[in-house]
């Protein structure tokens, strides 16, 4: 299986676990990443430009209408949730929270999955709120692989643990071992000796 975007959902304690994962990708990654990171309205794009710095891949603030292209993270602008369209493009609302939060996890991933169906890959990482649990099992839903940290490896487990009561996971991963899966799923391994 070809899969075509991976999506990422992270809050409390998102910045040490994107260190770990994003710098193991190379940049030639064959799909586009889109993170959602539950940050302050009024955060600045410390972010983007934090992991930029120490990743290969390209890492910025999705922009409006902004194409996806292979090998770029996009990071949700703070106080704006990240939607994937039918044409794969970038879109950003201001619609009401979910779960509390703009950006919401649950919007990304539900609006990714209706898009990439069976050929996504949905990742909840370390947070303290059920933000993301409907948005995987909608991924999942629709044929996706629904990936999720191991709990113990998380900085807060609430999230985490919120998808895995509610979603039938392909894998419980542990942080130190989410950038290898990714490898392998993209198909990666081989071409970086891994």
């Amino acid at each position: 299986m070809k899969y075509e975007a991976l999506v990422i959902g992270v809050s409390a304690g998102g910045l040490n676990a994107l260190n770990v994962i994003l710098p193991a990708l190379p940049r030639d990654f064959p799909a586009p990443i889109l993170i959602v990171q539950h940050v302050k309205p009024d955060s600045d794009d410390y972010l983007s430009r934090s992991l930029d710095a120490k990743c290969k891949v390209r890492v910025k603030e999705a922009d409006e209408k902004e194409a996806l292209l292979p090998g770029v993270v996009y990071i949700a602008p703070p106080n704006y949730h990240l939607l994937v369209e039918e044409d794969r493009t970038v879109s950003l609302t201001i619609d009401e929270r979910v779960c509390y939060a703009r950006p919401s996890v649950d919007v990304l991933f539900e609006s990714a999955a209706n898009v990439y169906y069976e050929q996504l890959v949905g990742l909840i990482l370390t947070g303290a709120n059920s933000d993301g649990s409907n948005g995987l099992r909608r991924v999942k839903e629709l044929g996706g692989v629904a990936l999720v940290q191991n709990p113990g490896t998380a900085e807060s487990s609430m999230m985490p643990d919120s998808a895995l009561k509610k979603v039938a996971v392909d894998r419980m991963v542990d942080l130190p071992k989410v950038a290898s899966v990714l490898l392998e799923l993209f198909g990666c391994v081989g071409k970086y000796g891994i």
